[in-house]
């Protein structure tokens, strides 16, 4: 277990912080930006000054039991199930409950971000994402990194592939 603050342990506070120091000690050149609750990817997308497209959520995806990953998908942009499950040679994948993700994670849903985890899981970023700056969650509601999203695949590690369709 990573010994970071998360947001299980700390509160939103501690998920922000224990986000921030996993991009400082990844090396990832980022912004911060704080912008209150949202309600919505477009309100989000306002606040944050970027395009939906812009905005990269973070799924936790369950592969079987005790086994997920994270799958990276642009916000104009949904999971194709037939292509993730392709890729990686599964018949079947599902969403954990929001208290499964908050467990592998230690962040609650809608804060939810690959960086400072309590668990290093791995990652599939979109390949739409691929090239771009992007802007994603920060470990607390309102609270968002934009990173080059090539240094965040290189930095992470991640499968960059095709396993997204248009919203």
């Amino acid at each position: 277990m990573d010994p970071r603050p998360t947001a299980e342990t700390g509160g939103a506070r501690a998920g922000e912080a224990a986000a921030r120091e996993s991009l400082r000690a990844l090396g990832i050149d980022h912004r911060i930006t704080r912008h209150g609750r949202v309600g919505s990817l477009a309100e989000a997308a306002v606040a944050r000054g970027v395009e939906p497209r812009d905005i990269v959520k973070t799924l936790v995806v369950r592969r079987a039991e005790g086994d997920h990953l994270f799958v990276l998908v642009p916000g104009d942009r949904e999971i194709s199930w037939p292509k993730l499950r392709a890729l990686l040679g599964v018949n079947r994948l599902s969403m954990p409950s929001a208290e499964v993700a908050r467990e592998v994670t230690g962040y609650e849903r809608g804060t939810i971000t690959p960086f400072g985890s309590v668990r290093a899981l791995p990652v599939i970023v979109d390949a739409t994402a691929a090239g771009r700056t992007v802007s994603m969650g920060a470990g607390a509601h309102g609270v968002a990194a934009t990173v080059d999203a090539d240094a965040m695949v290189a930095a992470l590690g991640a499968l960059v592939a095709d396993v997204t369709e248009p919203a």
